[in-house]
Parts: structure tokens; C-alpha cells; sequence
């Protein structure tokens, strides 16, 4: 354990934790007016940070830095292409995608930023804000700081914790009380928008068993299912990564592979088809606006309460998809990871919503309709909404609800091995005592909030720590271009006393020779 990590980190979890629940509303209104300040001041830089993050990742693919490998010369990887794929996608967005498949199409192509709702053009304006939201540049944000932290670990064996990013700018500072804070910012993070998600999820769980048999809809009915998953969720988290989590990760994608084919050869298949064509079109030919749209002078409104949503959610998440996907990348080359972890994640997304939610705005447009107005109501009702519209549909929710508890025991235990890791001093294989602290501890925060009511309040806290992780970022991606050229001009072969030569105290004590 990382005493000057660990302690923090959990005094500052069970301190939130009270005030949520004690005084819910007050805490809610504080953060809601935080972040709602950081999204009218600083949402142009959500914006370009993402956008900057992109083009980072982008340029480092074409670079003369691809061929360069996450751990030594010779290192092999560690996990086959299949379970290293199916785990990324399991902690990175998966529960997102299910959650929002149906639902984010259906209310752009209601209420569409640009133009009027219900439209064929409103298909298109729907799909290409949906592919923005949950494409290439939340994928770039993640693939931002898990690629810095491999190659730290992996190459120069530095911790496996956020520290390590800060090496070639503060050197052997990074032990200290910096490094210490950042990864105490990241350990909370992770734990708050992991209990969020779990949280929030049980409400669809909820509602599938609804569906299924009947089970009542409430806070009694979603502490359970809380209960539930949490405990399956350690049980996986104990077992480690070669058994519990890369057997979860892919029976999951391959029922997501399932559940997706099925939509499209039972649902219309040639408007999916067509829809997914046209709007890839139409999401590459109005990339760059997209990528740098801002209302200027709108204060609120719809970006703010989706795009500036999003990428406040993609940031203050990214140390925790960061620090789980440079685990499992050992081995890969540069040109590897930026390619597995940004094209082929962001073309299963873009699939997936073509299915789910093209099926749905097929159904507003032509068929019967009411799933709009199921959405509004409830929008953990959406997939199922949908799924009852084709054949089979008591098969298909009950696929759908096992997808969606195991997406939730994934996000779970990937969550509670990352605060173990950090909480350890960043180590790959961290004691399972605290594993299971950590994951019953984001249970436990998740249920007491939502019993109380403060489960809000601390979706928009984990929202809040954006802003300091989007400059984190930004420095991480400066300070791997440093090492990377070192790393380039010792021909391959790592070199820590290079990297050193960037260490303060490195070079304090060569002025005093």
C-alpha cells in the first residue's frame, strides 16, 4: 500500500459519501453550480483539448515513434489480440453504448441541434453528433493517456499510476507530494464515476427484469441488483485479469456481436445498411466542423448538455480506461495500441448505433413509432423499447439484460483493480485485500447515495475533476513527445539516465559537479 495514496484517497470517499447523504441537496446544487461554471468558461477548451488529443494520437500513428514497442526490446505481448480487444472495449465504454444505443439517436432525431426534428435530415444530423459523442475523439482521450503509461511502465519501469506521466518534466519528483496528488485525484475519480455508472445502471437492470418478470421498479428493487453485481463484480476483480475479467470481457463482446446481428438481419436491414454508409459520410465530410463547433455567446443549451457533457465525462474517466488499458497492453508497438485502441473500437461503436438506433428511428419514421416518448420517459427503457419491436423478443431482453449486468461487473471490477493498482504505488499486480476494499467500496458509495438521494450529486462531482485532468493530459502528451525522442536517438534501446537528464535533481546535482 501507498500510505500517502491510499489514506487520502479513502478519507476523501468516505467524507463525500456523508455529506451526499446526509446533505444531498446542498452537495448536489454546489457541484451543479462548479460545473456548470467550468462548462460556460472553459467548454471552448474541452473542445480543442479533445480535438488537440486527437490530432496528437493521429500524428504519433504516421510517426517514425510507431515502431516502437511498449516494454523491451523483445518484450512479447501479454494477452492474444481477442482478449486485449474484448477488455478494452468492456472498461472503456461498453455499458455507454448499450445504455445510449437507442436512446441518443432517438432524441437528437427529436429534438436535432441543427434543423427540424423528425426529419430525414434530422436522421442524419442525429447519427452524426452520436458518432461524434462516442468516436474517434473519446477513444483518442483515453488512448492519451494509457499509451504514456505502457511505455512508462512497460519500458522504463516506472509505476503503473498516473504519476508517471509527469517523469520527464519533474523526474524523481514524482515520489513526491505531486505525484502523490495527482494520483489521489485519479483514485477518487475513478472510484466516483464508477459508482456512478453503477449506480445509475441498476436502473436498466432494473428495468429489464421488469420486462422479463415483473420486478418492481424502485430504489428497494435497484439496492439489490446493486448487492448483486458488486459481489459478482469482486469475485472477478480477486481472480485477476487472466481469469475473472478476460472471461467476462469476452463473453460479453461476443454477446454484443450477437445481439447486434440479430438486429440487423431480423430489423431493416437495408435502411441500417444505408444508414450506416451515409452517415459515416456525413460524419468524415463535416469532421472538422464538427471537431471545433462552438455556439460562441450561448451560455447552457444543447452542447452544453450533451458534446460538453461528454467530453467532461471522457476526461475525469479517462486515468481510470488509461490505467486498465496500459496493463493490458504490454508488448504492442506504438503503431499496434493507436491502431487497436482508436479505429477498431470507434468502427464496433459506430455499428452498433447504426443497429440498435437506426432500428429505432426506422420505427419513428415508418413504422409505428412510441419509442420517443418511451425514451423521454425512461431512458433506460430505450433498448428494450426497440428489441420488442422484432422477433423474439423474450429472448432478446433477457440476452440484453445479461449484457447488461456483466458490462456493469466489467466496469466494476476493471474500476476496483485501477485503485488497487494506483493505491499500491502503481503496481501490475496489486494485493487482492485491497481489491477487495475497492470494490466493495464502490458498491457501497454507489447504494448509500442512491438510497439517500445523492447519487446526483455525485455524478456531477466526478464531472468536476475534468478540467484538472484535461491539463494532465495535455502535459502527459508533452512529455511523451520528449521521451519518445531520446527514446528515438538511443536507437531503440531504453535509456532512464537519458530520461533523468529532464530530472531537476538530476540536473542540480550535475551543476554542483
Amino acid at each position: 500500500m501507498e500510505p500517502w495514496v491510499f489514506l487520502p484517497a479513502a478519507a476523501l470517499v468516505i467524507g463525500f459519501v456523508v455529506c451526499g447523504a446526509l446533505y444531498s441537496e446542498t452537495t448536489r446544487r454546489s457541484f451543479e453550480t462548479l460545473q456548470s461554471g467550468i462548462v460556460k468558461n472553459f467548454g471552448w477548451f474541452y473542445i480543442l483539448t479533445a480535438s488537440v488529443l486527437l490530432g496528437f494520437i493521429v500524428w504519433l500513428f504516421f510517426s517514425r515513434f510507431g515502431r516502437i514497442r511498449l516494454g523491451k526490446p523483445g518484450t512479447q505481448p501479454e494477452f492474444g489480440y481477442l482478449s486485449w480487444f474484448s477488455m478494452l472495449v468492456s472498461a472503456g465504454m461498453g455499458i455507454g453504448i448499450v445504455f445510449f444505443g437507442v436512446a441518443e439517436p432517438v432524441q437528437h432525431f427529436v429534438n436535432p441541434p441543427i434543423g427540424e426534428g423528425r426529419t430525414p435530415e434530422a436522421i442524419l444530423e442525429a447519427m452524426r453528433f452520436t458518432f461524434y459523442h462516442w468516436g474517434l475523439h473519446p477513444w483518442a482521450i483515453y488512448s492519451a493517456i494509457a499509451l504514456p503509461l505502457a511505455y512508462f511502465h512497460f519500458r522504463y519501469g516506472l509505476p503503473l499510476a498516473p504519476r508517471s506521466l509527469l517523469y520527464p518534466l519533474l523526474g524523481k519528483g514524482i515520489y513526491g507530494a505531486a505525484g502523490h496528488a495527482v494520483d489521489v485525484l485519479c483514485t477518487v475519480g475513478t472510484l466516483f464515476g464508477v459508482a456512478t455508472s453503477l449506480g445509475l445502471g441498476a436502473a436498466q437492470v432494473n428495468a429489464g427484469f421488469g420486462r422479463l418478470f415483473g420486478m418492481s421498479q424502485g430504489t428497494g428493487s435497484q439496492l439489490l441488483l446493486i448487492a448483486i453485481i458488486t459481489a459478482v463484480a469482486t469475485i472477478s476483480v480477486v481472480s485477476g485479469l487472466s481469469y475473472g475479467i478476460r472471461f467476462l470481457s469476452q463473453f460479453n463482446i461476443s454477446l454484443t456481436v450477437l445481439i447486434f446481428a440479430f438486429v440487423l438481419l431480423a430489423g431493416p436491414t437495408v435502411f441500417l445498411l444505408e444508414t450506416f454508409v451515409n452517415s459515416l459520410g456525413y460524419y468524415l465530410q463535416k469532421f472538422p466542423f464538427t471537431s471545433l463547433h462552438i455556439n460562441p455567446g450561448t451560455q447552457g443549451g444543447w452542447q452544453a448538455q450533451w458534446t460538453l457533457f461528454y467530453w467532461s465525462w471522457w476526461i475525469s474517466w479517462s486515468p481510470f480506461v488509461g490505467v486498465f488499458v496500459a496493463r493490458l497492453s504490454k508488448g504492442r508497438t506504438i503503431r499496434e495500441f493507436i491502431a487497436t485502441a482508436l479505429l477498431v473500437p470507434t468502427l464496433g461503436g459506430f455499428l452498433w448505433f447504426s443497429a440498435l438506433g437506426g432500428t429505432a428511428l426506422y420505427i419513428e419514421m415508418f413504422g409505428s413509432g412510441g419509442i420517443a416518448e418511451q425514451v423521454q420517459q425512461n431512458q433506460a427503457l430505450a433498448l428494450f423499447a426497440v428489441l420488442g419491436q422484432i422477433p423474439l423478443q423474450t429472448v432478446t431482453w433477457v440476452l440484453a439484460t445479461l449484457l447488461v449486468i456483466i458490462f456493469f461487473v466489467t466496469s466494476s471490477d476493471s474500476g476496483s483493480l485501477v485503485d488497487d493498482m494506483v493505491t499500491s504505488g502503481g503496481h501490475p499486480n496489486p494485493p487482492k485485500t485491497q481489491r477487495l476494499f475497492w470494490a466493495l467500496a464502490e458498491g457501497t458509495v454507489a447504494g448509500t447515495l442512491l438510497y439517500f438521494g445523492g447519487l446526483n450529486a455525485l455524478s456531477t462531482a466526478s464531472l468536476t475533476t475534468g478540467l484538472p485532468m484535461a491539463i494532465f493530459l495535455l502535459i502527459a502528451a508533452y512529455g511523451l513527445v520528449r521521451a519518445l525522442r531520446v527514446d528515438h536517438a538511443t536507437q531503440g534501446v531504453p535509456s532512464t539516465e537519458k530520461l533523468q537528464e529532464n530530472d531537476p535533481h538530476h540536473q542540480t546535482k550535475r551543476s554542483e559537479e
